[in-house]
């Protein structure tokens, strides 16, 4: 089995379990998130709009005092840019379906939220397989520090995450359950 084929049997087995853990609720996981984010007050914060299943991270993202921006996709193969966002701001629908905002400043962050389809417990992530957030990851923190913090539910996790030299390791995930730091 190549990495490509692991990584899509992966993905369908994360895809249904976090279809399960959405319907169930996501508890206090934004809750959790936000005491995460708390140490980084006034520090440039990614986050993202959920879409169809993924746990939303906007709750935590509202309440952070500082610069808040949320992805978006400039094209194939591309990192991403983060435009800034706060509550109540114009959004347009960008690649993929995801909101962005409709204006407004790039922000570049020190810490980035990471959407994902799966996890494993070394704090590697299964994305939806476009690359865009190691990408974005590794120009990140090949300028300065970055912490990725993962945002999924607990029944995300996998056994383990397929990878191969592109992927790059969470540094914390946050899910219902609890808080669960890497390296």
């Amino acid at each position: 089995m190549t990495i490509d084929e692991a990584k899509a049997a992966a993905r369908k087995a994360a895809f249904a379990a976090r279809k399960e853990a959405f319907a169930r609720g996501q508890g206090q996981a934004a809750e959790l998130l936000a005491d995460v984010l708390a140490p980084y007050r006034g520090k440039a914060l990614a986050g993202y709009m959920a879409m169809r299943t993924e746990i939303d991270p906007t709750a935590a993202m509202a309440a952070h005092p500082g610069p808040v921006g949320v992805p978006v996709i400039l094209g194939a193969g591309q990192a991403l840019k983060f435009r800034e966002w706060s509550p109540g701001c114009a959004m347009v629908a960008g690649e993929f379906g995801a909101l962005i905002p409709a204006e407004g400043a790039w922000v570049e962050p020190e810490v980035v939220i990471v959407p994902l389809v799966g996890f494993d417990a070394r704090g590697y992530r299964l994305g939806y397989g476009g690359g865009f957030y190691d990408r974005t990851l590794a120009g990140l923190r090949a300028r300065h520090p970055v912490l990725a913090v993962g945002f999924a539910f607990a029944a995300q996790e996998l056994p383990e995450v397929p990878i191969d030299q592109y992927d790059q390791r969470l540094d914390v995930i946050v899910t219902e359950a609890g808080i669960r730091h890497f390296g």
